[in-house]
């Protein structure tokens, strides 16, 4: 097991409305990053308001952090979560096999989704005061598949495909342990190197995808992550960057 990072601090709560909603309630009085997480969430909540169902034995944690930099920069935080989500899993089950990251925000698992991430920042103008990073991870139950759109990833528990039964909290021990390594490297040097390393763990890199928006849909070859997070695809009008959207393969 990894040892909890220093100066990140852990708030367990036994029931809570959204990990995320309790980040913000605390976020004025916040001394530094501190992680939340809740045995059980009666309002959880994913991607565009959508229900995230929350299992009990399931991760649902949010790090509640003061990044410097633009909203930009602190959007980036998603991949930082996901190259930490990969690790942890590694960490915890002793194999990367099956393991893959779905832009913009998931972790899958022999094709499924295992995990979701969920940003949410508050702040004036250019600054950030606070951002919130919510986490949901299938550890021991994987939502059914009516709890999912059509077209979209069926969902996975790590137990069933790996048959590591993992609790909450040790999970987000190696979570949070290895989060902090990814978030310095990440200060030190820039996006680059967590550019590089997302791409060499990327779901269906150099494939045809879908990504869709409100309003408009994109369907092209998967050609890289650029150097602002935006997805990029080579599509039959050329190459296209897209900053927001929903993935579907």
């Amino acid at each position: 097991m990894s040892d909890w990072p220093q100066g990140y601090g852990l708030h367990v709560l036994q029931e809570v409305d959204s990990t995320l909603n309790e980040a913000a309630r605390i976020a004025p009085t916040a001394a530094g990053p501190v992680w939340i997480m809740a045995h059980h969430q009666t309002a959880a909540r994913g991607r565009r308001g959508r229900e995230w169902n929350n299992p009990k034995g399931n991760l649902a944690a949010t790090l509640l952090m003061r990044p410097d930099g633009d909203p930009e920069q602190a959007a980036l935080r998603s991949f930082v979560a996901a190259l930490a989500l990969f690790d942890a899993c590694v960490a915890v089950t002793g194999r990367a096999a099956g393991l893959t990251l779905k832009w913009p925000n998931d972790v899958l698992l022999n094709g499924g989704k295992l995990a979701g991430i969920l940003l949410e920042s508050t702040g004036q103008g250019r600054g950030v005061s606070h951002l919130a990073i919510g986490i949901g991870v299938n550890l021991s139950e994987a939502p059914g598949a009516d709890m999912v759109e059509p077209g979209a990833v069926r969902p996975v528990s790590l137990l069933s495909e790996t048959g590591a039964l993992v609790t909450p909290q040790d999970f987000l021990t190696e979570l949070a342990a290895a989060f902090a390594r990814y978030e310095t490297q990440f200060t030190t040097y820039g996006f680059e190197p967590i550019r590089t390393a997302w791409l060499s763990r990327a779901a269906r890199l150099g494939e045809v995808i879908t990504a869709r928006t409100a309003t408009s849909e994109t369907v092209g070859t998967f050609e890289t992550v650029d150097a602002t997070g935006n997805l990029v695809l080579n599509t039959a009008k050329g190459r296209v960057s897209i900053p927001a959207a929903d993935v579907y393969f």
